[in-house]
């Protein structure tokens, strides 16, 4: 999956009036949860224009799919049932992570079943339907994914690479390594087939990968861009514990190599308190409407602590996010978002590689900001309400930008009127760029949000300069 590229270019910024590209990744937005009591999602955006939406149901006895035209249609889309667990022999026991993929002109769903007679007898299995629409379509069982290794098995998918198509899952080898699941890789000689030796690519060595007493690698997952190609996974127990890392390879490199995968040295995405979400992982990728934008797919608890086996609590539900890109080429995934509007990022016009973060409370803009949260706001209804709007921070949620003194900085509201006239803005046509945004204090009538050396301030705008210095991109 392959993405616009968020970068712009911009000559003379020295200058500080350069006129910016329009990022080629603007800002997309959507408001999670987009399903409730879903786990292991899938969106898959097909060339008909829908994107398809399966999931993991809590029953755990059938696969489901649902379809629309936008991401956040698919809250609101009915959902069918295209396929149910047998009563008798395989595929009769627990359904886990169905994935919906269109190879070669037909459908394919690839997911892990149990046995009626031993639900933990846990295999991967192909479903295939030649029909343009899978929800209407017939499906047919091409069976099980035949592995050399006849053990606890799960989680395949399916991702091609300079024309070679490959099969990554998860899978545990007791006499060699002792409990726990492992990633492996194979090639495919068709959908529903490998061919020569699979290969480990990663076991869960480090304490990050073991916590909550489980041994885990599982779920992967992969995102292409720039040569690289990226597989995500996820470990340790699967209650707050679980979180993703991450395998990086060159797309040139013999992806059936080991050597050729470097695993992150902790994870990518985890739990994060401060917005109420935990126990992300299990993911997969899509793309914004627009084409634009990686989309990360996960599933996480809007709660730490769970009653009994994880196994047992429904409450895994289905969200989304923008995935931003470091100056490196790798992925951003930042933190997971509250419950709500997801965030955007501000670009500056004229400085286009910085962005309005906020450092020690102070608001600034400066590049290749980290952690990435610290530059992502959610454009909320303002606190005056009256057509305003208010910036409020990802990672200290009821947090907004407002100004004292003229200086902008990053506050709790304490409920005053000061400060939510002081947190209100009106957003309008960027000054420099009508393509951009301009925020004009609510308050302070004539004065906008402009960067003067780096750091933030509402002042008023009768120059060039500060008209460039005030405008900026959502991203």
């Amino acid at each position: 999956m392959i993405a616009g590229s968020a970068a712009a270019t911009v000559t003379g910024v020295s200058a500080g009036t350069a006129r910016a590209a329009v990022p080629a990744s603007p800002g997309v937005t959507y408001t999670n949860t987009i399903a409730e009591q879903r786990a292991d999602p899938h969106i898959f955006q097909h060339t008909d224009g829908f994107y398809y939406f399966t999931a993991t149901v809590p029953a755990y006895d059938r696969i489901v799919l649902r379809r629309a035209t936008t991401i956040q249609g698919l809250t609101s889309a009915p959902e069918t049932t295209i396929w149910t667990k047998h009563t008798t022999g395989e595929m009769g026991g627990y359904i886990w992570a169905p994935e919906i993929h269109f190879i070669d002109g037909k459908w394919y769903i690839y997911f892990s079943a149990g046995a009626a007679n031993d639900r933990w007898r846990i295999r991967p299995y192909v479903l295939e339907c030649a029909d343009a629409n899978p929800i209407t379509g017939t499906w047919t069982e091409k069976g099980r994914i035949a592995l050399p290794l006849d053990t606890f098995s799960l989680d395949p998918t399916t991702f091609a690479v300079n024309g070679t198509r490959y099969l990554a899952w998860a899978q545990d080898n007791p006499p060699v390594f002792g409990l726990g699941t492992n990633i492996y890789i194979a090639q495919m000689s068709n959908p529903w087939t490998i061919t020569g030796t699979p290969v480990l690519l990663s076991r869960p060595t480090a304490s990050w990968e073991k916590a909550g007493g489980a041994t885990v690698n599982e779920g992967p997952a992969v995102l292409q861009r720039g040569g690289k190609v990226f597989m995500t996974f996820s470990a340790s127990a699967t209650d707050a514990n679980y979180c993703m890392g991450m395998l990086t390879a060159s797309a040139s490199d013999d992806l059936l190599s080991a050597s050729s995968w470097t695993k992150s040295a902790g994870p990518v995405f985890a739990s994060f308190a401060a917005t109420s979400q935990y126990g992300p992982g299990h993911n997969q990728f899509t793309v914004s409407e627009d084409g634009k934008s990686d989309i990360l797919v996960y599933h996480d608890r809007s709660y730490k602590d769970i009653s009994g086996s994880p196994l047992n609590d429904p409450n895994r539900r289905t969200r989304v996010q923008k995935i931003y890109w470091k100056a490196d080429g790798t992925p951003d995934f930042g933190i997971p978002v509250a419950d709500g509007l997801t965030p955007i990022r501000l670009s500056s016009y004229n400085f286009p590689d910085r962005f309005i973060r906020h450092w020690e409370y102070r608001a600034k803009i400066e590049a290749n900001v980290a952690p990435l949260a610290d530059s992502q706001f959610r454009v909320v209804t303002g606190l005056t309400g009256s057509g305003t709007v208010s910036l409020e921070s990802a990672n200290f949620p009821g947090y907004f930008l407002r100004h004292k003194n003229n200086e902008v900085w990053v506050e709790k509201n304490d409920g005053t009127a000061l400060f939510a006239g002081d947190a209100s803005f009106m957003a309008r046509a960027g000054l420099a760029d009508s393509a951009g945004v301009s925020y004009e204090s609510y308050n302070l009538p004539g004065r906008y949000i402009r960067h003067y050396n780096y750091l933030l301030y509402v002042q008023a705008v009768s120059t060039t300069t500060a008209r460039a210095d005030a405008t900026f991109y959502t991203q």
